[in-house]
């Protein structure tokens, strides 16, 4: 199974959130269920080729 890291928080009654590698892509949902579930939806899309233009987070070594 393949899983990636999440960023979430409660605001109100919304679950707010966005995938680690994608900040750029945000989703809300209802429950925290909800979200997941919405989170892996973006997922799919992000990494299909959906989405154009897809921004990422990467690491670059200068030292």
């Amino acid at each position: 199974m393949e899983t990636t890291r999440f960023i979430y928080w409660q605001d109100n009654a919304m679950w707010l959130g966005y995938l680690e590698e994608y900040p750029g892509y945000m989703t809300q949902g209802e429950s925290l269920d909800d979200l997941k579930q919405n989170l892996t939806d973006i997922y799919k899309d992000l990494t299909s080729g959906a989405i154009p233009c897809v921004r990422k987070v990467a690491e670059l070594e200068v030292a």
